[in-house]
């Protein structure tokens, strides 16, 4: 097996979110010890991936 370098492309985007989702993220964030940034990947990304399907 070899291994492959994997390049993840990344975009800069600016959204406002209230005050206490961005306190949340940070706590959630810091307790996980992930960056802020990646939470919300992640949790984007399960909320698309788990839509209920008439809202598709």
């Amino acid at each position: 097996m070899e291994f492959e370098i994997k390049r993840q492309e990344y975009v800069n985007r600016t959204y406002r979110i209230p005050k206490e989702l961005a306190d949340r993220l940070s706590q959630v964030a810091q307790q996980e010890d992930i960056s802020v940034n990646e939470l919300v990947v992640q949790s984007c990304e399960f909320a698309l991936d788990n839509l209920k399907k008439e809202s598709r």
